[in-house]
C-alpha cells in the first residue's frame, strides 16, 4: 500500500478509535449544499462527518482488530460520522435528516466496542438524551428513600391523629 494511503488509513483509526461514536452513512445522490446543510446540523452536536473510500474505512477496521464490520454494507458513497458526547442526539439528526432527504441512510455504526446495524441506529435516535437519562435515573436512585419517609411520616401522622382526637374527645367531656 502507498505512504498516502496508509496515512488516511492511519488517521481514520485514529478518527474511529478516538470517537465515542461512529455512524456509517448512504449519502449518495446527496447535493453539496444538503450535505453542508447536514454537517453544519453535525457541528451543533460536537461531530463531524467525513466522506471516505470505503476501501480505506474497511483497512482502518482491520487496523484496530473491529470485529464485525463486515456487517455493514459499505458499498457506494460512505461518509463517516463521529464525535463525542450524545450518540443518540447524533443518531436523531441522522434519522430526521434521513426522513426529510431520503438519500441519506443509515448503514451502521460502531458504539462501545460493538458494530450496529441501521436499526440499532435508528433505535439510539428514539432514546432521550443523556440529560433526560441521567434524571430519569436519579429519580429511581431516590425513590426507595422518598418512599421510606413518606411510611415513617404516615405513621407519625396517624399516631398525631389519634392523639388529637382523644384530646378533641377529653375537652368534649
Amino acid at each position: 500500500m502507498r505512504s498516502e494511503k496508509q496515512f488516511l488509513v492511519k488517521q481514520i483509526s485514529e478518527m474511529i478509535g478516538g470517537a465515542d461514536y461512529v455512524y456509517f452513512v448512504s449519502f449518495a445522490g446527496l447535493k453539496v449544499k444538503e450535505l453542508s446543510e447536514l454537517r453544519g446540523q453535525l457541528a451543533a452536536q460536537n461531530a463531524t462527518c467525513h466522506v471516505l473510500k470505503n476501501s480505506l474505512i474497511k483497512k482502518a477496521g482491520e487496523l484496530l482488530q473491529i470485529d464485525g464490520l463486515d456487517k455493514i454494507d459499505l458499498t457506494l458513497g460512505t461518509a463517516l460520522v463521529s464525535g463525542k458526547g450524545d450518540c443518540s442526539a447524533v443518531a436523531k439528526v441522522l434519522l430526521d435528516f434521513g426522513k426529510k432527504n431520503d438519500k441519506l441512510s443509515a448503514k451502521g455504526g460502531y458504539l462501545d466496542g460493538a458494530v450496529l446495524v441501521p436499526a440499532e441506529v435508528a433505535n439510539l435516535a428514539e432514546l432521550p438524551s443523556k440529560p433526560v437519562l441521567q434524571a430519569m435515573l436519579l429519580g429511581v436512585l431516590q425513590a426507595p428513600s422518598r418512599n421510606l419517609v413518606s411510611v415513617l411520616n404516615a405513621k407519625a401522622a396517624s399516631i398525631l391523629n389519634v392523639l388529637n382526637a382523644y384530646k378533641d374527645k377529653v375537652e368534649k367531656q
